[in-house]
């Protein structure tokens, strides 16, 4: 009996071996330069860093365009990850802001539907061929604007090298200009100067900064800046982020350090909040500005702060994303923030590029930018990814005449100047505003953090 139960005991264990010889899978390897080359490493790099990595489809076809593969690997809450070969310039990002320098929205007035220049960025192609703020579009490459066509006439500008506009401006003092026309050559965009001012109001000064972007190295425009309302004893500070799309987490902390009353160098500022493999990762002010930011430090920036400030308004709108909106959310803790305006993007999650580097040849290949973490304040407050709410709604296109930044006429800023209790939208207006049926994105790709 006792040979028979090793017997039988041997012939299990061997058998077991068998079989588990025979289902341990084969590693499969590809040629290089082929799609399933590059998909299955996108494959790898979405199931380590993805936040959503555990909804990862199980079956793909790796034989797709490595474009279309990794659109379906997302998950359906993810509307900002992306994939992007810097040898194949059509799978970039695409946005009238990166190609040209500005953007617009629609209005409609007496009948006639005008494009309304909302923004022009410093040195923009757009910039440097004339166009301005407030300006009105009445054609675009020799189409009247109308209701019918907003959709197209948008797209057009989006996806064509050059285009002509018809444009007019309109002052409520002596009405509509002749129109002109106006052509611009697709072209970069490069780094942004912030505006700012001192603006006296009802006996009180009132520091203003628009802020178009969150450039790295930022820290040191905002020092000088802040220095000089510091030295103005400004009591009031308007912070424009309407047409920030994001940028540098760091140039973002630099901004919230100035502002902020009474923090300490390891106040916890921000939360990171990835899938199992990335965790939690939790920064202090000093930590957040480090992460990209060497010449600047947190008491230089302290030094700067305005300690009479009383008052803290951030004017924010459809384009408002991503860095400009952890300063609204991310300095709730420490002080009270008065948003104006409309609701934000809701980009509530950031990450780092992911690159391959596999390739022998030397030649660049894909970059993977997916949603790596979702971000929370020091109160854990987060999950914002349907916008932000103002704490004031009130639309900017209201009246014909649109005022620039920085100038005390302006709606969002006359209200952050004048109080904003018991603000209404101006119902008797002849403006009604358009909206398009697709949403444009012309935010940052991406809000880029270094936490590697």
């Amino acid at each position: 009996m006792k040979k028979y139960h090793f017997t039988l005991r041997f012939f299990v264990l061997v058998f077991s071996l068998m079989i588990s010889c025979q289902s341990d899978p084969v590693p499969v390897t590809y040629e290089e330069g082929t799609n399933q080359y590059v998909n299955d490493w996108m494959y790898e790099q979405m199931k380590k860093y993805y936040l959503w990595n555990e909804s990862l489809p199980k079956n793909t076809d790796k034989s797709l365009n490595p474009k279309e593969y990794f659109g379906r690997l997302l998950n359906t809450e993810d509307c900002f990850s992306y994939a992007t070969n810097v040898m194949l310039p059509e799978t970039a990002p695409k946005s009238i802001r990166i190609s040209y320098g500005f953007d617009i929205s629609f209005i409609e007035y007496e009948a006639q539907v005008y494009g309304v220049v909302l923004y022009v960025l410093f040195d923009s192609p757009a910039e440097r061929s004339g166009l301005k703020r407030g300006q009105l579009i009445k054609a675009i490459n020799g189409v009247a604007v109308n209701n019918q066509n907003l959709e197209r006439l948008y797209a057009d500008i989006l996806n064509s090298e050059r285009i002509n506009l018809k444009i007019t401006e309109y002052s409520s003092q002596s009405g509509f200009s002749t129109a002109k026309e106006m052509e611009i050559i697709r072209g970069f965009t490069f780094s942004q100067s912030v505006i700012h001012k001192v603006i006296s109001n009802n006996n009180q000064k009132t520091g203003y900064i628009a802020i178009a972007h969150f450039d790295s190295g930022l820290a040191a425009t905002l020092l000088s800046v802040f220095s000089e309302f510091k030295k103005e004893s400004v009591t009031k500070v308007i912070v424009d982020l309407r047409y920030n799309g994001g940028g540098d987490v760091s140039s973002a902390t630099a901004l919230s350090i100035l502002l902020a009353p009474n923090i300490k160098p390891d106040d916890l500022f921000i939360k990171f909040k990835g899938n199992k493999n990335g965790g939690f990762v939790n920064k202090s002010f000093k930590e957040a500005l480090e992460m990209n930011e060497t010449q600047v430090g947190f008491e230089s920036l302290r030094t700067a702060h305005p300690l009479l400030i009383q008052e803290l308004y951030v004017l924010c709108g459809t384009h408002t994303a991503s860095a400009s909106e952890i300063i609204i959310n991310n300095l709730k803790p420490f002080m009270p923030v008065i948003s104006i305006g409309e609701k934000t993007v809701g980009k509530d999650v950031a990450g780092f590029a992911i690159e391959d580097e596999r390739p022998s040849s030397g030649n660049k290949g894909w970059v993977l930018y997916p949603v790596i973490y979702k971000l929370f304040n020091a109160n854990d407050e987060g999950n914002y990814a349907k916008g932000i709410n103002p704490v004031v709604a009130l639309n900017e296109l209201q009246e014909m005449e649109i005022f620039p930044l920085g100038d005390p006429r302006e709606i969002l800023i006359n209200r952050a100047l004048n109080g904003v209790v018991n603000a209404k939208q101006n119902k008797s207006s002849a403006v009604k505003r358009l909206s398009l049926k697709t949403i444009y994105k012309d935010t940052d790709p991406f809000l880029q953090i270094n936490l590697k």
